[in-house]
């Protein structure tokens, strides 16, 4: 309205001289908008453009990483599938290790685990007169057992509890770490195929950890005995053992807060419940890990004979394979009825693995090597199997060996399908025959 007013009151302009006008001379409101829009949508553009790149330099960082992470796992994968596929058939994933347990917590039950597992379940803090009564004074026939720890009783606690109490032998700082890492670990971990921790007594000098009684006793007992009163172990038996055990260290590697590496898994450290369950016990050399892609633990080489994995003995480096290869031994004393090591044997044929190795992909060997005392009495196709999970536990590169989840998923379809004519309790008869030896 204001500009006709100004063109009104004007001398009316030749048609040349408007048009000239309108060429050369803005209407002033329309140049104010415009000298404010134009800067503001440059600045809005400009913006638009940063975000985007940005977006795409985060999505591309992302990938980088993710692609990294993904070449790394698959070229593990693709050295185990090289193995599963000459041995039987595993997916492969990759896992490590490494941490120390807080020597304060250990003591006062301090909670470090998640929510779901930081409740220490019927735990009990004992005094040693209680444990000695217990024990009838720790009396010598109540020994259940002797390991590099100490002497273990069979006791009875206040309330009626058959427990196993374990005695720490005084001397050297070992017994006193491995004192300490059971209380810790156990008062945290919680699961069926662990040996439940019911308390500890840390009276004065007095070192003791109360366990819940496997009347079966070990593994070591039945398979290698050395007196008359144990029973044997049929197939089926056996294969159920073999699956809780890999329940067992399934749950310490992946299903724990943090990863926890055995150290020293064997025969004598798998204990039998009243119905041959296995549950596993003693962690006195467990170490605890980390969660990083082919992370590992350098640390002081501790464990037993013929139980060691090949790269832990070498160069101190341990890992969540490690445990692995200690679980293919001992399938293969399952499947053979012989000790890891044996001295008294021909030459190569003295160390279990060496031995057998070689032996596990030939389907007439494998028949060759298995315990006599089974007498014939078990599938030849769940043998087959059980041989092949065996074969890429104990290779000697630990990249080559499955994670214990795929151990479990290949061993539960076995157990499942065991045949009804294969009975579920060990053998009746009280000794073996051991072969002779030249």
């Amino acid at each position: 309205m204001g500009f006709r007013a100004i063109v009104t009151l004007a001398s009316p302009p030749s048609a040349e001289a408007e048009h000239h006008h309108q060429l050369h001379h803005h209407h002033p409101l329309h140049s104010h908008h415009q000298h404010f829009f134009r800067p503001t949508r440059f600045i809005i553009y400009i913006g638009v453009a940063v975000a985007i790149v940005v977006v795409l330099l985060v999505t591309a960082i992302v990938f980088f990483f993710s692609s990294r992470r993904h070449k790394s796992t698959k070229s593990i994968r693709s050295k185990a599938s090289t193995v599963s596929q000459r041995y039987g058939g595993f997916s492969h994933r990759n896992m490590s290790n490494n941490a120390s347990p807080d020597m304060a917590n250990c003591l006062y039950m301090g909670i470090v685990g998640p929510p779901s597992l930081s409740k220490f379940r019927g735990g009990q803090v004992f005094t040693y007169k209680e444990l000695e009564v217990a024990t009838d004074s720790f009396n010598p026939e109540n020994v259940i057992g002797n390991g590099g720890f100490g002497l273990v009783y069979r006791g009875v606690l206040s309330d009626g509890t058959v427990a196993a109490i374990k005695m720490l032998n005084r001397e050297g700082k070992q017994g006193e770490r491995e004192f300490r890492v059971e209380v810790d670990l156990l008062s945290r971990l919680h699961s069926p195929y662990l040996v439940q921790l019911l308390g500890y007594c840390a009276d004065q000098h007095h070192r003791l950890l109360v366990f819940e009684f496997m009347p079966n006793g070990s593994l070591q007992n039945h398979l290698h005995p050395s007196n008359k009163k144990y029973q044997l172990l049929n197939w089926g038996t056996r294969l159920r053992i073999a699956l809780d055990c890999a329940k067992g260290l399934e749950f310490l590697h992946e299903h724990s807060n943090q990863p926890v590496i055995h150290r020293d898994f064997k025969c004598s450290n798998i204990l039998l419940d009243h119905n041959f369950r296995a549950k596993v016990s003693d962690f006195g050399l467990a170490k605890m890990g980390s969660d990083k892609i082919n992370g590992q633990v350098t640390t002081r080489v501790l464990g037993t004979t013929g139980y060691v994995a090949p790269e832990y003995a070498s160069s101190g480096k341990v890992t969540t394979k490690s445990d692995v290869y200690c679980y293919g031994v001992v399938l293969l004393e399952l499947i053979t009825g012989r000790v890891p090591v044996d001295s008294r044997r021909p030459p190569g044929e003295q160390v279990l693995v060496s031995w057998a190795l070689p032996r596990l992909t030939n389907r007439e060997k494998v028949m060759e090597m298995v315990d006599p005392v089974l007498d014939g009495q078990f599938s030849k196709k769940e043998l087959i199997q059980v041989a092949a999970i065996a074969a890429v536990c104990v290779q000697s590169e630990a990249d080559y060996r499955p994670f214990m989840t795929d151990v479990v998923q290949s061993l539960i379809p076995l157990v499942k399908s065991l045949s009804t004519s294969v009975p579920s309790t060990p053998y009746k008869f009280q000794h073996r025959k051991v072969p002779s030896v030249s």
